[in-house]
């Protein structure tokens, strides 16, 4: 373990660090997402025994199957008949018409033989005739049928034309289709037997004009059957085979239909497609690019980089876990169970280790991963539902999260998830077209509230872990820092009650200072608590704790004053590190001297010694090399120089506090740190603010 800790400290400071990391966080993504797009191939032939259980390895369409369905729905639909009720009046009219044309033909041809009057007669009429088949359908008549009809009187053909063409439209005025004018014809044949009573032969002839008549009222419609057909196949849905459906069983035999099956789905070849692992490699690639390019940050040191890319990816590699173990077991199960997934466990966990910026990032990222490992099948590239159930409940996280401070507010913050949850299961429950069971209902509620639940606990669970592991300090873990039931606190408290009270003005100096010009405010403040704490072990020394007016300093010699001074910032680091307090408080006990003058006993020495060195009085640093520590190093300074003041204003304030910070800045004290002049300005003003509120005029009380 030691070997290990000290090649992480060798390689900490890298510039290639963050590359190896996303570099190894991408091999091990790409690994986990083989098995959700790796093809399974089988090598088997017809009529074998099946060699194991074989499922649908993605959700298709069987197209065989869904046509089968359809042309079966097809043969089922009746065909669309239309009546047409102008039919009894045209083939009513017909009849008329060739009764009408016998009587003028009767009328216009005179004769005195009778052979030649008959067959004068019967050309002329088969010109009518002729003449009425071009504009109606009339039922055809031989020469035979014309001269019997030639050979009656007006009354009987008068007769007949009434009484034939009412029969047929009372006939036709009811629906007949083709299959029935078999029937029809036969029952106006006894209708007609029924109503005349003339010579056989005639009879014969008023029978087929009727039979003849008699047509279909009833027709088809084509279009209307053609769009019947279609819309009943359109009601038809796709037959699929879905993902994980078992096929066939270990021992059954392969028939024609499994093997159809296994062929359609792309399963019977032994030859392995490539195109799938190059796939999933872009998307890795896709993802890391942009957990690389959008975490890090350019002028933040390596270490803070690799911190936060670790996280990042260890918090990205849990998530894919718990997502390959839910999608494991989803084949036992009716119901969408991925909706039980933490939705904001990742997005919460990097919001309290990083910063906002790579929550949302992260968030993005893991709900790509969700939507390629709960993808249904090849088909479908991304599982949409899911991958957006994952993100709006991820964004929830992070506004949930905002000003949270403790265990029972990131419990809070888990409730707003679980409504966020709640509110996208009742869209999709509403978008969908499946009809769902109450217990089915129960269930995706009840999976999105324990959703939200555990994405609170597991962020809570995996925190400590985190922060001991990477060293990182938490929002959270500078709030616990900040309690003055902490034993160091204490340990000031009591034995250092001047330091205490410098502690605290210092802290809200530097708290002030950082939130101006953008830095962590709440580290600052926490660290200017324990900044002090090597004071504890010579608190006489100092003049703060200095209760009866006794100055040790002024029986002992510059050099012993100077390192006692100089002592407790080395001694307040061994303290804190004794108590594996978080290095970014070490630090700052550490360099919030910096390497910085003890001007006092410098100038003492100096008079005893003309050639008394400065490097001898400086603090041994390392210089801030944070905004944090520089500015407690000014807010230090500030407060013990503004509270020996005597009647300070706002002018002597802002005269004094601009001389420290020109006096550090002169010195180098913040060359090792990115704390620019513009901010410096801030600081400044922010100091004069503060301390002018300190420090403000009283009203004097009468005796």
């Amino acid at each position: 373990m030691k070997t290990i800790l000290l090649k992480w400290r060798e390689w900490r400071d890298n510039k290639y660090l963050p590359l190896v990391i996303i570099l190894l966080t991408a091999l091990c993504m790409f690994f986990l997402l083989i098995g959700n797009v790796k093809e399974s191939k089988y090598d088997i032939e017809r009529f074998q025994l099946s060699p194991e259980t074989i499922r649908s390895v993605k959700t298709m369409e069987d197209p065989v199957k869904t046509d089968e369905e359809r042309e079966k729905v097809e043969s089922e639909v009746l065909p669309v008949y239309q009546f047409q009720d102008e039919t009894a009046d045209n083939q009513a009219a017909i009849i008329k018409s060739i009764f009408d044309s016998v009587l003028e033909v009767k009328k216009s041809t005179p004769g005195n033989q009778e052979q030649e009057e008959t067959v004068s007669s019967l050309e002329k009429l088969k010109e009518e005739m002729e003449v009425l088949a071009e504009n109606a359908s009339i039922i055809p008549l031989n020469d035979e049928m014309l001269t019997v009809l030639l050979k009656q009187s007006p009354s009987v053909l008068s007769e007949s034309k009434g009484k034939l063409s009412s029969a047929l439209e009372e006939i036709l005025d009811e629906p007949i289709r083709s299959e029935n004018i078999a029937a029809e014809r036969e029952k106006i044949a006894a209708q007609i037997a029924k109503t005349f009573s003339f010579s056989k032969e005639y009879m014969n002839v008023l029978t087929n004009l009727a039979r003849g008549a008699i047509v279909a009222t009833e027709i088809e419609n084509g279009e209307l059957t053609k769009l019947r057909i279609e819309q009943a196949r359109a009601s038809v849905e796709p037959t699929r085979i879905l993902q994980g459906q078992i096929l066939v069983q270990k021992g059954e035999l392969i028939d024609k239909e499994v093997f159809r099956q296994l062929e359609l789905l792309g399963m019977l070849t032994d030859k392995a497609s490539y195109k799938p692992l190059i796939g999933v490699g872009l998307f890795v690639v896709l993802t890391m690019w942009v957990l690389f390019a959008q975490t890090i940050r350019r002028r933040e040191r390596t270490i803070n980089n690799a911190k936060n890319l670790t996280v990042v990816a260890s918090s990205l590699i849990v998530s894919v876990l718990i997502m390959k173990v839910i999608q494991s077991v989803s084949y036992n199960f009716d119901v969408v169970i991925a909706f039980i997934f933490p939705t904001a466990m990742v997005s919460m966990f990097v919001y309290l280790l990083v910063n906002e910026r790579a929550a949302f990032i992260t968030s993005f990222v893991v709900s790509a991963y969700a939507g390629i490992i709960f993808q249904e099948g090849y088909t479908n590239v991304f599982q949409m539902e899911i991958s957006l159930y994952i993100l709006f409940g991820g964004i929830a996280g992070i506004f949930a999260m905002q000003r949270t401070h403790n265990n029972s507010q990131i419990f809070r913050a888990s409730f707003v998830v679980s409504l966020m949850n709640m509110l996208f299961i009742m869209f999709y429950l509403l978008m969908t077209k499946t009809t769902y069971e109450f217990t089915d209902i129960m269930f995706y509620v009840g999976a999105a509230v324990l959703s939200g639940i555990l994405s609170g606990a597991l962020t809570i669970g995996i925190l400590p872990f985190f922060e001991s592991v990477f060293g990182i300090l938490s929002t959270m873990r500078l709030i616990e820092l900040s309690n003055p039931n902490h034993p160091l606190l204490k340990k000031i408290l009591t034995e250092t009650p001047g330091t205490y009270h410098h502690s605290l003005m210092v802290a809200n100096l530097a708290d002030s200072a950082c939130e101006a010009v953008g830095a962590n405010g709440l580290l600052a403040r926490v660290g200017c608590y324990y900044h002090d704490i090597g004071k504890t072990k010579r608190p006489g020394f100092f003049i703060e704790n200095q209760m009866n007016g006794y100055n040790p300093h002024d029986n002992l010699p510059p050099e012993s004053s100077r390192d006692i001074i100089i002592a407790h910032a080395v001694d307040g680091a061994e303290i804190l590190r004794k108590y594996k307090m978080p290095k970014e408080i070490v630090d700052v006990a550490e360099q919030h001297h910096g390497t910085s003058l003890l001007k006092f006993f410098y100038y003492k020495a100096k008079e005893m010694d003309e050639k008394t060195s400065e490097e001898q009085f400086r603090y041994p640093g390392p210089k801030p090399q944070t905004k944090e520590i520089a500015i407690i190093s000014v807010a230090d300074s500030v407060e013990a120089a503004v509270r020996s003041m005597k009647e300070p204003n706002a002018e002597k304030i802002r005269q004094l506090i601009q001389s420290i910070i020109k006096d550090k800045l002169l010195d180098g004290q913040f060359d090792e740190c990115d704390l620019s002049l513009k901010e410096i300005k801030k600081m400044e003003e922010s100091f004069c603010t503060t301390m002018n509120g300190t420090f403000h005029s009283r009203i004097e009380y009468p005796k």
